[in-house]
């Protein structure tokens, strides 16, 4: 039974939401992170679920790692948070589509479980950053690369080696952040997001499937890689639909089954 992550089904059609509650500032302890890795395991045999919200209520999403936890200064690395690197990688190769809802902090290992999401949908009183640097130490669990991916090589290296924070205005403008809404509203905006995206076809996951592990590929091996998601996706139910319906009706009036 989980402790301090949540998995809630039926939040809308097909959508799930990824309650993060470990008062007060949802610290990503070494049990919230082994929590995360389950429910990310759990959700790649549910394929009753087609889309998913990481929230971590409408206070706060997550302010970093638990420093509690911490015991640096030994050369074997012992004592290093390390056990969230694993967690966000298996949460960020979930089939689902997933959408983080950022109310307030996003801080370290916040920030960095918010960029293992599809897309982020921030309040507008929402604060990113990367702080570790004014630890002493670095981000360690994806920061100092989904970080550039997202917002770009050079301001990322300004926003790491600062450690300073990063409003939902600025996030918008640099690509940190997809969309930005009054924080009463930003769980409701995300899970209408995931809404949609749970009523798209199966190819969404092979489109996923691609474009996370094709991206730092050669450009041939890339190919490849998509060559086969793309032959994967036209076996499905979805694409027999999808093209049946563009002949008949036209584009848009699919409705997909979601295998």
């Amino acid at each position: 039974m989980s402790e301090f992550v949540h998995l809630q089904p039926d939040t809308a059609p097909g959508v799930a939401t990824i309650r993060l509650d470990r008062p007060k500032m949802n610290a990503l302890s070494n049990a919230v992170s082994a929590e995360i890795a389950a429910v990310a395991e759990e959700l790649r045999g549910r394929s009753d679920i087609r889309a998913a919200v990481l929230w971590g209520g409408p206070r706060i999403f997550a302010a970093g790692a638990d420093i509690k936890e911490f015991r640096p200064g030994r050369s074997s690395g012992a004592g290093a948070p390390v056990s969230l690197t694993g967690a966000l990688r298996q949460l960020e190769c979930i089939p689902q589509v997933l959408v983080a809802a950022v109310n307030g902090y996003a801080l370290g290992g916040g920030c960095e479980l918010a960029m293992a999401a599809d897309f982020r949908v921030a309040a507008d009183d929402a604060v990113f950053g990367q702080p570790e640097i004014l630890l002493g130490i670095i981000p360690g669990a994806g920061g100092t690369q989904r970080l550039p991916r997202l917002v770009g090589l050079s301001r990322a290296k300004e926003i790491i080696y600062s450690g300073r924070r990063v409003s939902a205005e600025e996030a918008l403008a640099i690509g940190l952040a997809d969309a930005v809404h009054p924080a009463a509203e930003t769980y409701d905006q995300a899970v209408a997001m995931a809404e949609r995206f749970a009523a798209g076809p199966a190819a969404l996951r092979f489109a996923k499937t691609a474009m996370n592990d094709g991206f730092d590929l050669p450009l041939d091996d890339a190919l490849e890689l998509e060559t086969a998601e793309f032959v994967a996706a036209f076996a499905t139910e979805d694409a027999r639909i999808g093209v049946q319906s563009f002949v008949e009706h036209g584009p848009g009036k699919a409705r997909f089954v979601g295998r």
